[in-house]
């Protein structure tokens, strides 16, 4: 036993050094490796230790687990990864639902202590709300369901689904029952969809990064129910590590958790209301073409490139590599703007850039890169709109005002790339697009990037 718990120990070190390498994008893969490796000791440790019957069914699994976990690796797009890493924290809610049923209907009632059923408990709870929560948040990412779903009395209808699983827990620790258990699971598994139906897609980081503090909460609970030092150990990184996650998403979008789950859409109806439509740009925007954008860049010195969701939708990460090397090797630093919260996941632009292989000290982040706009030449906004809107700065009754920014605005000359003026998740019309030194270059990002390329290649 001891030589089981000094691997469990071991392990523990390998993720911790896996979460430290994860911090940044030069050591992230080989803290993912890491990762893995302590995992790998993990499950080696515990199958050593428990008794088991038959390790056919667990290499089945593992067969059948690997084969499905290669196959969607290969297939998925890196811009698909917001969704992946979505099912995957509802895997792991249902991983630790599974668990805890399964040991409830196996285990005799003798040896159903008050300790084991409340671990068993907040493990089907906070597995449930996992599950059907990641699920919610999966749809919303994929576009089914992007905006706020206003239900009647939706906060009301979570108050009463809360306390309800409370109660279904105090009774089920206090006098147990499969039937308590049954209504338990049944009211996590609505409270999960009502606690994520009525969150805007604007705050999907945040959400993504708390379901995934769920998951590891209750891995670490399912560990105290199997008596698994290693499960308990590596859920209680995960749940930790998500938490603070989702307090630096937070940080980074000017929101607090509480408004974010609890307070639907960025932006109120009433203040919606009082948005200006279309007549915001008429008559102001500047439109311009990619010789045009070519002869601008040909003549910069320092070019900074932001990108948004509009590069991982239409997949620009190569050619947004490729017009950085070639204006490089014209002796032009281009450099990257990195905002935590662009795109839908946390770290989804360093994700995408890496999958390109652009260099890491290449990409800057947000407080790093802020005080160089004003010495750049040349900024390109590709689809990024919210965390580039100067309303956040200047304007106080701006919906969004507070949220940290990339100020692309103090650059002397700012290039929007996007399909149309279509305000981002917020809602809201961006100042940046009739500012007086923004041009608006619309299209594809990736189509015309091919262009520009094509552009300063000719000069």
């Amino acid at each position: 036993m001891t030589l089981i718990n000094l691997a469990y120990l071991v392990a523990a070190i390998f993720f911790i050094l896996g979460l430290k390498g994860l911090s940044s994008p030069r050591s992230a893969p080989r803290g993912n490796m890491l990762g893995a490796v302590g995992m790998l000791i993990a499950i080696i440790a515990t199958l050593v230790n428990k008794e088991v019957l038959s390790f056919g069914w667990i290499i089945a699994g593992m067969v059948v687990g690997s084969a499905i976990g290669a196959y969607i690796a290969r297939k998925v797009q890196m811009t698909q990864m917001p969704e992946m890493v979505a099912l995957l924290n509802g895997f792991g809610g249902a991983a630790s639902l599974l668990v805890a049923l399964s040991q409830f209907i196996l285990t005799p009632n003798v040896y159903h202590t008050t300790s084991w059923l409340v671990a068993l408990t907040l493990s089907a709870l906070i597995g449930a709300v996992t599950l059907t929560g990641s699920l919610v948040a999966w749809a919303k990412l994929q576009g089914y369901a992007e905006k706020a779903l206003k239900i009647p009395n939706q906060n009301l209808l979570r108050m009463v689904l809360g306390l309800g699983a409370l109660v279904l827990a105090v009774l089920f620790v206090w006098q147990g029952g499969g039937l308590i258990l049954f209504l338990l699971m049944v009211a996590s598994l609505a409270l999960g969809i009502l606690l994520v139906v009525a969150i805007g897609g604007a705050d999907m980081p945040v959400v993504i990064a708390l379901l995934n503090s769920y998951s590891g909460l209750a891995a670490a609970a399912t560990g105290f129910v199997l008596m698994n030092n290693g499960l308990i150990i590596c859920g209680s990184l995960v749940g930790a590590s998500g938490i603070i996650l989702s307090k630096i998403m937070c940080k980074a979008m000017n929101r607090s958790l509480g408004s974010v789950l609890f307070g639907g859409a960025m932006v109120s109806d009433e203040q919606m209301a009082s948005i200006p439509g279309k007549e915001f740009y008429e008559g102001k925007v500047k439109s311009c073409g990619a010789e045009e954008v070519a002869m601008m860049l040909e003549n910069a010195q320092k070019v900074v490139i932001a990108p948004g969701y509009g590069l991982a939708v239409a997949q620009a990460q190569h050619v947004t590599q490729e017009l950085a090397n070639t204006l490089a090797k014209r002796g032009v630093d281009v450099k990257f703007a990195i905002h935590p919260v662009a795109g839908r996941m946390p770290g989804h632009m360093n994700v995408l850039l890496a999958e390109a292989e652009v260099p890491y000290d290449k990409l800057i982040e947000m407080d790093n890169i802020n005080p160089e706009f004003s010495q750049t030449d040349v900024t390109i906004v590709l689809g990024a709109n919210d965390v580039t809107n100067p309303a956040a700065r200047d304007d106080s009754a701006s919906p969004i005002y507070g949220m940290p920014i990339l100020e692309v605005d103090k650059s002397r000359t700012v290039i929007v790339i996007k399909r149309s003026l279509s305000p981002g998740f917020a809602g809201i019309p961006n100042q940046l697009f009739i500012n007086d030194n923004s041009m608006m270059l619309f299209g594809d990002a990736k189509a015309v990037l091919q262009d520009l390329v094509r552009a300063v290649n000719e000069l």
